[in-house]
């Protein structure tokens, strides 16, 4: 079947040719012995050839080896070992096989030879395969309490896990991007929760009204893309703590109502501003807004925070065609807090509060103050303070 047979090396023939017919008496008193190999040879091709119809070789009958994996079990997550399967290294196999005939091995139990079958990519003790355990025992080990004034919203291992994939048979598929994704949702409904920016309050003035006051600066904001880097970090480190989230803006107070009780309130219907310091009056004054006539002119309605404060400064409108201002306006305090609208004060209006604001002799979106109010509040206001405008 594989053409193993004697190939003689001359070596019994060489014997025979020394051989003397006159020598034989000898061989009474000693004994002579010769060696000989056996020189075996076998079809190296033709053992392939009955090897490949082995039925351990044919595929049918083979199983194939599995790699180790992480897997959730019984609340915890742990390292399934590999399966060997039966699967053969051809190669190997035919090596093995050969040496065996090489050899005169009558038989060969190939589960004696490691070498023939096909090893699993991945073991058990793989280091990479334990430092992917260990990441994610620190995933469900991770809790974060968020701290929002006196409401704490808490995530931690039970949610973390609802956001990792696995396969039919419970192994984990590693994937950072959809964790992320995962986590990106989650920061984006704690915002949509907790922020304040971009929405309106109830603000109840002092002359007794409640109005809705909008504002897309002022309020609390979650800087999302820093507090999903964050949580990443802190569930890879396995992190439990308590903290706020990573604000991109932040308010005076908590809650929906996060005008605190230090405000100033410029209401623009009485013309008439009032500045709050915990919660008692520290500061009024009659204005003068920007001008109902012009659309462009009047002040809009909001909550803003002062940007800086500047003593003196000159007001400037537009830059007109000829490369001048369209006003130039020298002026003592100036306290800029939405764009270029601001608290100034304006001796050259004749009286403020009541109508001027409507009868022409509104500013330019301003508000005008009377230069004993306007120092005062110069000398109290900080960037802290919220403006809450409103008619």
């Amino acid at each position: 079947m594989i053409g193993y047979r004697y190939v003689s090396d001359g070596s019994i023939s060489q014997y025979l040719d020394e051989q003397k017919p006159y020598k034989w008496v000898r061989g009474f008193w000693k004994k002579q012995n010769y060696t000989a190999k056996e020189n075996m040879i076998y079809d190296k091709v033709k053992l392939k050839e009955q090897m490949e119809k082995l039925e351990c070789v044919k595929k049918e009958n083979q199983t194939a080896p599995e790699d180790a994996y992480v897997a959730y079990k019984d609340s915890k997550f742990e390292i399934v070992p590999e399966t060997e399967g039966n699967t053969l290294d051809f190669n190997g196999a035919y090596q093995a096989l050969s040496e065996a005939v090489t050899d005169k091995k009558r038989t060969i139990d190939l589960n004696s030879c490691p070498a023939v079958y096909v090893k699993a990519a991945v073991m058990k003790d793989d280091p990479d395969l334990k430092n992917s355990l260990e990441e994610c025992q620190n995933l469900i080990r991770t809790k974060i309490v968020y701290i929002f004034g006196e409401e704490t919203v808490t995530l931690e291992g039970d949610e973390i896990r609802n956001w990792l994939i696995f396969d039919e048979r419970g192994r984990l598929q590693k994937n950072e991007d959809e964790l992320r994704q995962c986590v990106a949702e989650y920061v984006a409904k704690l915002a949509a929760t907790h922020d304040t920016v971009n929405t309106e309050r109830e603000f109840c003035t002092t002359s007794g009204r409640t109005v809705q006051v909008y504002s897309s600066v002022y309020g609390w904001k979650i800087d999302q893309e820093k507090e999903i880097e964050t949580i990443m970090q802190e569930m890879i480190a396995g992190v439990q703590t308590n903290r706020e989230p990573v604000y991109a803006m932040r308010a005076n107070a908590r809650g929906m109502n996060d005008i605190g009780n230090t405000y100033i309130e410029v209401d623009l219907s009485a013309q008439h501003l009032y500045y709050y310091q915990d919660g008692s009056i520290i500061l009024e004054s009659d204005i003068v807004s920007g001008d109902m006539q012009y659309a462009e002119r009047q002040t809009p309605p909001g909550i803003f925070q002062l940007y800086y404060k500047k003593s003196p400064s000159v007001l400037k409108g537009k830059m007109l065609e000829n490369g001048k201002y369209e006003y130039e306006r020298p002026v003592t305090y100036w306290m800029p807090f939405n764009g270029g609208i601001g608290f100034h004060d304006a001796s050259w209006q004749p009286y403020f509060g009541g109508n001027r604001f409507r009868e022409g002799g509104g500013s330019h979106g301003c508000i005008n103050l009377p230069a004993d109010k306007a120092a005062e509040l110069y000398n109290r206001i900080d960037e802290s303070v919220p403006i809450v405008c409103f008619y």
